[in-house]
């Protein structure tokens, strides 16, 4: 039985007239990450980040736009429903509309690799279909993927018994590698200098296999954890209202709003209710995005 993955996008993928329904996944696992969270030293509470506006406070989710920066200290004001109405093909396709050799690629684009899946069972024979065109004409399919209000560079290639999506870098996001490596010499290099270090090369070459490395770090942190643990040295940390309690969802703003409310501190409604007259007009107007 396969296993279960969580469904990170769903869309169609198309070559010319074939559209196939396609979803992906994630290819890296995050939970294998250690995460280490801020604690406040004497009371023991988790350190929180809030959305605050200067003169104003902590502000509500629903009060936030976005904003882009046309000139400094000015900005075009969008709403998440404009930006929802974009009309782009990619948000729903991955069009292939090129293919390359995978080498031509300079790793430097490479960003995130996802898993590609065939959507139903229906599209299984297409999908199939591609993959080995793919992997017998050794080529990546390139096109572009609309995800979290980015349109991405994607390269879609074959990849054991399915196939693999990486989004990429766009050309304007890389550094010019001439003018960052500019002040390195160019000066004769001794050649026996040169044939020691390719006989060290020579001498620890060997097929690349990731699993042969292991992060040293990460286990030494669980090392650490673990010896403090035998020691009796974990401590509780007050949560506060921020966490969900077993598997009971609380509401964000809701408990930002308790949260702000014990620490003594007023809520933005609040300081509206107390600001002077002479103060309202130029929240008005930043609200207009003036």
């Amino acid at each position: 039985m396969a296993a279960r993955v969580r469904t990170f996008w769903k869309g169609n993928l198309r070559l010319a007239l074939v559209s196939i329904p396609v979803r992906l996944m994630t290819a890296t696992e995050r939970e294998k990450e250690i995460n280490l969270h801020q604690v406040h030293r004497r009371s023991k509470k988790r350190i929180r980040y809030e959305k605050v506006a200067p003169g104003v406070g902590p502000v509500e989710q629903e009060d936030i736009v976005r904003g882009y920066e046309v000139e400094p200290g000015e900005y075009v004001l969008l709403e998440d429903e404009e930006l929802e109405h974009l009309k782009l093909s990619t948000r729903h396709t991955i069009e292939l509309v090129q293919f390359v050799d995978h080498c031509e690629i300079d790793p430097l684009y490479f960003e995130r690799p996802y898993y590609v899946l065939p959507d139903g069972e229906d599209a299984e024979e297409g999908y199939r279909v591609i993959r080995d065109a793919l992997r017998e004409e050794k080529k990546v399919g390139i096109g572009q993927l609309t995800m979290r209000g980015k349109e991405n560079l994607v390269a879609l290639k074959a990849s054991g018994k399915g196939m693999m999506l990486d989004t990429l870098r766009y050309a304007e996001e890389i550094k010019d590698a001439d003018k960052v490596f500019s002040d390195i010499g160019a000066s004769r290099l001794r050649q026996d200098l040169i044939s020691m270090a390719k006989d060290l090369i020579r001498q620890r070459a060997s097929p690349f296999d990731p699993a042969g490395y292991k992060n040293h770090y990460a286990e030494a942190l669980r090392e650490l954890v673990r010896s403090k643990l035998k020691g009796g040295k974990a401590v509780e940390v007050d949560e506060d209202e921020l966490e969900q309690a077993k598997g009971k969802v609380i509401d964000f703003t809701e408990a930002l709003k308790r949260s702000v409310q014990r620490a003594g501190a007023a809520s933005a409604r609040e300081r509206e209710a107390k600001a002077t007259p002479r103060k309202r007009p130029a929240r008005a107007a930043a609200r207009r995005g003036r």
